[in-house]
């Protein structure tokens, strides 16, 4: 068995234990070098090594009874990782709930301000501007950035002392 099932194809944690054991991990080296293999340590330990290479799918059996490294088993792993979905609305411009690029449209860049506003600002709240700059620093490290798009879009009101922040009615 060469550590696939007839449905999934090699597993890559069965992969990463193999490759984790010191044996196996010197073993996996000597054998894609073409070198001997383990043949300082009891014949046990020289056959546990092989056996969990094989069973990974690391290495294959030989005609002449010898090892040989997968030509395909990275590749195979590789294709089995689920292709990343295409982000959608304000996710697009966010990594990890951080603002990670302001949108070049408009009606974009609206549209992640007023997401924003209606996380961190409640309707009815007045804020100091310290407070309003605590909550935007969740988003992004330029909370003065972010706070003056609020303002100039309309989405986040500021009293004429500069004193108090709030979310029109």
């Amino acid at each position: 068995m060469n550590g696939s099932s007839a449905h999934s194809g090699p597993h890559w944690r069965r992969v990463m234990a193999a490759l984790a054991n010191r044996d196996a991990r010197t073993a996996y080296a000597q054998i894609v070098l073409g070198e001997d293999v383990l043949d300082d340590v009891k014949e046990q330990r020289r056959s546990r090594a092989i056996a969990v290479l094989v069973e990974a799918g690391l290495v294959d059996r030989t005609a002449s009874n010898g090892y040989q490294a997968s030509e395909t088993i990275f590749r195979e792993l590789l294709s089995q990782q689920p292709k990343r979905q295409p982000k959608t609305g304000v996710d697009r411009f966010l990594r990890l709930g951080r603002i990670d690029r302001y949108p070049a449209t408009a009606a974009d860049r609206r549209e992640l301000l007023a997401w924003i506003v209606g996380e961190a600002i409640q309707p009815g709240e007045d804020l100091t501007e310290r407070q309003v700059n605590e909550r935007l620093l969740s988003y992004t490290g330029d909370v003065v950035l972010l706070r003056r798009y609020l303002v100039d879009f309309g989405l986040l009101e500021r009293t004429a002392s500069g004193s108090s922040y709030s979310r029109p009615e």
